[in-house]
C-alpha cells in the first residue's frame, strides 16, 4: 500500500517518497516491522490465548519435561502469519505475480493449519484433520502455484543464446534485451521450464530434456513435469516443517535460517547486475520478493522470542505448515527447488526419519512377527532426547547444522 502511496507522492516531488522505489528499503521497513508486530502484539495474543485456555493436546510420548509443556498455548502460528503478511501488504508490489503466489500461500496453508489445530483443541482430537485432507490442500497449493507460472504472462527467465550472424532473423531476435556483436550472444525474456542445478557446469536445467524424446511437444510437456514437481515439493517440504516441530524453537530458528538463505538468493537471482556477475539465472520481477522473505525472516525471528526454550506458545500446524510451504513456493519462483535437499536438510531427515521408522517396523513386523525399529523414536530430534540430550542442545545443533547447510547451498552457485 505504501508503495504506491509513495509512488504518487513522489510523481509530485515530495522529498523522500523515492525512497520506496528501492527494494533495499521497503525490505528494511518489512523486517523491521514485522519484528514490531511479532513483539509486540504477540504477548497480547499469548494472553488472549491462555486466557482462552487455547492449549494443545499433550500426547504421553515418554520424554522427560514434557508435562512442563501441558498448558502452553498453542495456534501461536496467527502472530507469525500476521507478521508475514501485514508487512508484505504495507511495503510490497501488490501487483507483483511472485508477491501474489506468496500471499496465497501463507493464507491457504495457515487456513489447513488453523482448522488442522482447531479440531486438536476444540473438539479434544489428538489426530486433528485427517492426513488425507491435509494432503489434498497442499495439492491444490501445488496445482494453483504450477499452473499459474505456465498460464501468466509475466513469469519469465532470461535466457544467454549464441547466435550466427548469418541466421539471424526477425523472429529469432523478437524480445531480444541485449546484444553482444563481437560474442554474437543475445539475451531475451522467455517462458521456460529452466530451473537450477546445483554442481553442474552450466548450472541450469530442463524438465523439458525429460520428455526430449516427444519432439515439439516436449515444452508443453516440459511444464506438465514441473507442475508435478511443483505439488511434491509443496507437500513434502510442508510436511517435513510439520514434523520437525516438536522441540521448543527448532522450527522456528530452522526456518529463519532457511529464509535468509532464500532472501540472499531472491536478491541475487533478481537483480540482472549480480546476476551477470556470478553467471546465474536472472529472473525478472522476483527482486520484489525480498520484501516478502523480510517479512517472513523478521516473523520467525520475533515468534522465536517466544517460543525458544521454555517456549510461552506453539505455532502448532497453524505455523509449521505455512513455513514450510512457503520455503517451498518460494524456492520454486526462484528456479532454486533442486538445491532444496541441501538447504532444507533439517526437514529431509527429519522426515526420512519418520518414514524409515515406520518402513522397517512394518516389514520386520510382516517377517518376524513383532516389529522392530531404526530410531528410539521418530521425528529424529525425539531419538536425541530418548539418549538423554537436553532440549535446548539438541535444537542449538540442529541450527548449528542448518547454518552450515544454508552455507553450502549459497557455495552451490560457484561450484560447478
Amino acid at each position: 500500500m505504501f508503495y504506491y502511496l509513495f509512488g504518487y507522492l513522489e510523481s509530485l516531488d515530495v522529498p523522500g517518497a523515492g525512497m520506496f522505489q528501492y527494494i533495499s528499503f521497503r525490505s528494511a521497513m518489512a523486517i523491521i516491522t514485522s519484528l514490531v508486530i511479532s513483539l509486540l502484539f504477540g504477548k497480547r495474543i499469548i494472553l488472549y490465548l491462555q486466557k482462552k485456555q487455547i492449549g494443545e493436546v499433550v500426547r504421553d510420548l515418554g520424554l522427560e519435561g514434557q508435562y512442563r509443556k501441558v498448558g502452553t498455548p498453542s495456534m501461536g502460528g496467527i502472530i507469525i502469519l500476521a507478521s508475514i503478511i501485514i508487512p508484505t501488504l504495507l511495503f510490497g508490489d501488490l501487483g507483483n505475480i511472485y508477491v501474489i503466489l506468496m500471499l496465497i500461500t501463507t493464507v491457504w496453508l495457515g487456513f489447513v493449519g488453523f482448522i488442522d489445530d482447531y479440531i486438536k483443541i476444540f473438539k479434544k482430537s489428538k489426530e486433528g484433520l485427517a492426513g488425507r485432507f491435509k494432503i489434498i490442500g497442499q495439492i491444490i497449493l501445488g496445482l494453483i502455484v504450477g499452473i499459474t507460472l505456465y498460464l501468466n504472462d509475466d513469469v519469465l527467465v532470461r535466457e544467454i543464446v549464441m547466435i550466427d550472424q548469418a541466421v539471424q532473423t526477425e523472429e529469432m531476435l523478437e524480445g531480444v534485451t541485449g546484444e553482444n556483436e563481437e560474442a554474437k550472444y543475445i539475451s531475451r525474456d522467455v517462458k521456460s521450464t529452466i530451473t537450477t542445478i546445483p554442481f553442474i557446469k552450466n548450472n541450469e536445467f530442463d524438465y523439458a530434456y525429460l520428455v526430449s524424446f516427444l519432439g515439439e511437444k516436449s515444452k508443453q510437456w516440459g511444464w506438465v513435469i514441473f507442475i508435478i514437481v511443483t505439488i511434491f515439493i509443496v507437500t513434502a517440504v510442508s510436511n517435513g516443517a510439520n514434523l520437525t516441530d516438536g522441540l521448543d524453537g527448532l522450527t522456528t530458528g530452522t526456518s529463519a535460517i532457511i529464509g535468509t538463505t532464500l532472501g540472499i538468493l531472491a536478491y541475487l537471482s533478481g537483480n540482472v547486475i549480480y546476476a551477470d556477475y556470478l553467471n546465474i539465472m536472472y529472473i525478472p520481477n522476483t527482486g520484489e520478493l525480498v520484501i516478502f522473505i523480510s517479512a517472513f525472516i523478521g516473523a520467525t525471528i520475533g515468534f522465536l522470542w517466544y517460543n525458544s526454550y521454555p517456549a510461552q506458545v506453539f505455532m502448532g500446524d497453524t505455523g509449521s505448515l505455512p513455513l514450510g510451504g512457503i520455503i517451498a513456493v518460494f524456492a520454486i519462483l526462484i528456479r532454486k527447488e533442486l538445491l532444496i535437499p541441501i538447504l532444507c536438510g533439517i526437514f529431509l531427515v527429519e522426515s526420512l526419519s519418520v518414514l524409515i521408522q515406520v518402513s522397517f517396523f512394518k516389514r520386520t513386523k510382516r517377517k518376524y512377527g513383532q516389529g522392530k525399529r531404526v530410531f528410539l523414536m521418530t521425528p529424529i530430534h525425539h531419538h536425541y532426547q530418548k539418549k538423554g540430550y537436553p532440549e535446548p542442545k539438541i535444537v542449538t545443533r540442529f541450527w548449528i547444522i542448518a547454518v552450515l547447510l544454508a552455507v553450502i547451498t549459497i557455495v552451490t552457485l560457484k561450484i560447478r
